[in-house]
């Protein structure tokens, strides 16, 4: 607040981000925080005298206020779910009596909140449309954990349809996240709610490699793409039959950008796991995808498989392209024509050997999307392409 005080996020401190001051002068670090989840920095009140941060707690997201004359931190009583501060350059308002909060949930789409300090209270400011969805009508999340192949815990969280019976015949989807250095955590994901309103249960692991679990846990799948993380994803999948409501046989894997490239590579390496698969914007052959990427990604890729030519072995062992051979599942591909992160050619090389195999794949390009789809129409054409792909090869099939 007088400049020579700064708030800052590190994880200079066992591998897990924390949130400490630095002394601009000295140099000296203090810490606020010390845990083993993830904390981010917020604002300075504008009086100085408190400051904020955020806790990412196994994917969802409380708001702390710390006073720093006695260096007790609350914990703000806001819904479950996902509490960041919002505002520009800050959450405080100009008085410090009040708090700006974006919240969102699993059946809450992302709105923002007040938090009043003197009274301890918090209302809700926006009402953001769920194209007049009653978000007591979707099926909210539900934290859950189980244990991998080689003994590890692995976090996820699971929406289940309501009034679905415990018969073991339902169908499950697995919905692997983007990254690999990313994390599902407690938001308004429409793939989840489109497919728990439709009677699918759906899980979403935080496999070996994801954020949020301190720098071990996100390393743990480095040199090993497609391997250990994919068998993370596969224990999702039995988790979902070991709870007795759905059928083994009727699962399937869908995800974008990695969860994509999850897909692909799920139904070659593990294809006894999957009845469908349905990939956005993924990884077919790691190699080629060195060559028609841009830069700067290249350099990311490279962190993560080592030198594409010292270490080609990596790359070729991680590339579904080397297990399309064995894939049993029918595949959907949904890609953008402007991707330049996991570029068209990907997908297409993709379609071309499957069929070369005789194997089930369709494919539909969005020529006017990127890496990700931006515009409401084709996010819509997209999901409702998903969901038809999985009543067709899980629902209907026999």
């Amino acid at each position: 607040p007088e400049g020579d005080e700064l708030l800052i996020s590190s994880n200079e401190k066992g591998g897990y981000q924390n949130v400490a001051l630095l002394n601009t002068a000295s140099r000296k670090i203090t810490w606020v925080t010390d845990l083993k989840w993830e904390a981010e920095a917020g604002n300075f009140s504008p009086d100085g005298k408190r400051f904020t941060y955020s806790v990412n707690e196994d994917g969802r997201t409380d708001l702390y206020l710390e006073d720093r004359a006695t260096n007790h931190a609350e914990k703000l009583s806001l819904p479950v779910g996902i509490n960041v501060p919002a505002g520009t350059p800050n959450a405080f308002s100009q008085a410090g009596d009040r708090l700006l909060v974006l919240h969102q949930s699993s059946t809450v789409a992302a709105d923002f909140w007040v938090y009043d300090l003197a009274q301890r209270q918090s209302h809700q400011l926006t009402f953001s449309a769920l194209a007049s969805l009653n978000s007591n009508q979707l099926p909210p999340s539900q934290l859950v954990h189980y244990r991998t192949y080689d003994g590890k815990i692995i976090s996820a969280f699971l929406w289940m349809p309501f009034n679905l019976k415990r018969d073991g015949s339902n169908p499950g989807v697995v919905l692997p996240h983007g990254g690999p250095t990313g994390q599902t955590t407690d938001y308004f994901n429409k793939t989840a709610a489109a497919l728990a309103s439709r009677g699918y249960v759906c899980i979403a692991p935080n496999v070996r490699g994801s954020t949020g679990y301190g720098m071990e846990f996100q390393r743990a799948n480095y040199k090993d793409l497609g391997n250990g993380d994919l068998q993370d994803e596969a224990y999702g999948a039995k988790f979902l039959a070991a709870t007795g409501y759905v059928d083994a046989k009727k699962i399937g894997i869908t995800g974008g950008s990695y969860g994509g490239y999850m897909a692909m590579i799920a139904i070659g390496r593990t294809p006894e796991a999957w009845a469908a698969a349905v990939e956005l914007y993924g990884i077919t052959d790691w190699l080629t995808e060195q060559q028609h990427e841009e830069p700067t990604l290249q350099q990311y890729d490279q962190s993560l498989l080592g030198d594409p030519v010292k270490d080609r072995q990596s790359y070729e062992d991680a590339s579904p392209i080397k297990y399309f051979k064995n894939a049993k599942a029918p595949l959907l591909v949904l890609q953008g024509g402007n991707d330049i992160r996991d570029p068209s050619e990907e997908a297409e090389q993709a379609v071309t050997i499957l069929k070369q195999y005789g194997k089930v794949v369709d494919a539909h390009y969005y020529p006017d999307e990127g890496h990700g789809f931006a515009k409401r129409e084709n996010q819509i054409d997209a999901l409702k392409r998903t969901v038809e792909w999985f009543d067709r090869y899980l629902k209907n099939a026999h």
